[in-house]
């Protein structure tokens, strides 16, 4: 029987870390706004853990008349907060504290200037810090954003509802909804109850039940309580009292906050991607060199690394007598100053090539970014080109650098060279041999012996036999040059593709494939975030 290991989920540190990485690496590329709410929970994370683990900070939570004051007043036993019938008493937040010791520093961060200590409370709430916050729908904005404020950072949240307004589109949407993470450190309390009949409470409390559920908060603890009454109470005084003994509202609270924070990064890219291109996709490279081959000129170089071997060739083997006459054209690669390995001067790049590159830039960036989201997939498509400026001179240099293999002779050259110089030197001694022998003959001198092959003399032999030989070794090394200038510039063309190959995976794939990896690393960090 096998045992399957499962990875350990991850600590809420490890969280907190993977979601400022996330932070970090969406920086530029998601909405400012998400990155930083991000990087705001690891700041608060860091400064709660700093601060006293012994307190919990519990706020009750509610609209006007929903009987947070006198909620407060009756878990702590004495009249600690004004108790509003018409209007809401209730400006600035105000703190009820069963043990003040070490809870000081706590409530300057929370900046709650009011504080109140209970005095021989329930000791079982111990370490509790109770929170009475303004009215969420007050009418003056600066009690709002106290309730915003506060809501978005204590450990324990306490709706306090009443069975007029509990189903207000106001709190659930704006409230409960986006807390939905947070269900492990909310507690919902149906205040009031006292003004209903026992049927009615039950059909509220079923409906609130079902309203939870649809916010996402669905088994978030849902009391039926009266201040007035005292009913309900025990059971809110106990759940209060076995979430501060825990000591982890407040981490539960950050994992919760995390937990949002990576959705709304996750949120902010849409659906999960699917598989991007592989490293060195030939469907990406092919078409992109192709079009940047043409634009830096290969064409042109290849065929005249052709017609330079060939050039050369005839200089090196060709018939002496004639030979000067090629010396006396240009090289076709010293022409484009392609051996030197400085700036050539290929041709400039026409609009045609231009618009084929531009078009290739646009489909490599497209084509890496295929299965990334946006607007993460507009970063990848924007590192496709963001050395666009830089690919003329980079293929330029590439080019210019490249070896290709033209100027080493062959050795055969050498040969068919010593070959025409043997046979110009038969042509030059058969040539004065025969001159010589004219001079005899017109100053009248005795004949001089002249040896023959067959009926042909030497003299001739060697006259007519050097001049023939130079021109059918000059013609045959044409041949050979030619196919010689084919082979040299198949392998030139692969030697200059390869260059260029390797300017488009520097200067464009591989920008875009970071940018890719940046996402994937900033997916890993939201996932492992998200953990719970």
């Amino acid at each position: 029987m096998r045992t399957l290991l499962r990875k350990p989920a991850p600590t809420l540190d490890e969280r907190l870390a993977a979601l400022g990485e996330a932070a970090d690496l969406a920086e530029g590329r998601l909405d400012g706004g998400v990155v930083e709410r991000a990087r705001a929970v690891v700041g608060r994370a860091g400064a709660r853990a700093a601060l006293s683990v012994d307190h919990t900070v519990a706020a009750l939570a509610g609209a006007t008349g929903s009987g947070k004051s006198s909620l407060l007043n009756a878990l702590a036993g004495i009249d600690l907060a004004a108790v509003g019938v018409t209007r809401p008493t209730t400006a600035a937040a105000q703190a009820a504290r069963w043990d003040p010791d070490g809870s000081g520093p706590l409530l300057d961060w929370l900046e709650v200037p009011r504080r109140h200590t209970v005095e021989g409370g329930d000791p079982a709430l111990s370490g509790l810090v109770l929170l009475d916050l303004p009215d969420h729908d007050s009418i003056e904005v600066a009690h709002r954003l106290e309730v915003d404020r506060l809501v978005g950072v204590v450990d324990l949240l306490v709706w306090v509802l009443d069975p007029q307004k509990y189903a207000d589109a106001a709190v659930h949407e704006r409230y409960l909804r986006p807390l939905a993470r947070h269900r492990d450190v909310t507690v919902v309390v149906l205040n009031q109850v006292d003004r209903l009949p026992d049927r009615a409470v039950r059909r509220c409390l079923d409906d609130l039940r079902g309203l939870l559920a649809d916010d996402g908060l669905a088994g978030v603890p849902v009391l039926a309580v009266s201040a007035r009454t005292g009913r309900g109470l025990p059971e809110l005084r106990s759940l209060l009292a076995e979430r501060v003994s825990r000591r982890q509202a407040w981490a539960a609270r950050l994992a919760a906050d995390v937990a949002t924070a990576a959705d709304d990064l996750a949120a902010a890219l849409g659906p999960h991607p699917g598989d991007g291109p592989a490293r060195g996709d030939t469907a990406l490279t092919a078409p992109l060199t192709r079009a940047l081959a043409e634009a830096a000129g290969v064409p042109t170089v290849v065929a005249a690394v052709a017609r330079a071997h060939r050039h050369r060739s005839v200089a090196a083997t060709g018939w002496p007598v004639t030979r000067w006459a090629r010396r006396m054209r240009p090289d076709p690669l010293r022409r484009l100053r392609l051996d030197d390995g400085g700036r050539t001067s290929l041709p400039a790049v026409s609009s045609v090539q231009r618009s084929r590159v531009e078009i290739a830039l646009r489909e490599a960036g497209a084509g890496a970014a295929a299965g990334v989201p946006e607007p993460w997939a507009r970063s990848v498509r924007e590192a496709a080109r963001v050395h666009e400026d830089e690919l003329t001179d980079a293929l330029d240099r590439a080019v210019s650098t490249t070896s290709l293999d033209a100027s080493r002779p062959p050795r055969w050259w050498t040969l068919a060279g010593l070959l025409q110089k043997i046979f110009l030197v038969a042509l030059v001694v058969g040539g004065l041999w025969l001159l010589a022998l004219a001079v005899v003959g017109y100053l009248r001198l005795p004949d001089v012996p002249t040896p023959e092959v067959g009926a042909v003399p030497w003299p001739t032999l060697l006259l007519l036999g050097g001049a023939l030989a130079g021109v059918l070794l000059a013609l045959l090394s044409r041949g050979f040059a030619r196919l010689g200038g084919r082979r040299r510039a198949r392998r030139a063309d692969r030697a200059l593709r390869a260059a260029v190959a390797e300017v488009a995976e520097r200067l464009v794939l591989r920008p875009a494939a970071a940018e890719r990896d940046r996402y994937t690393e900033f997916a890993d960090r939201v996932t492992t975030a998200r953990a719970r």
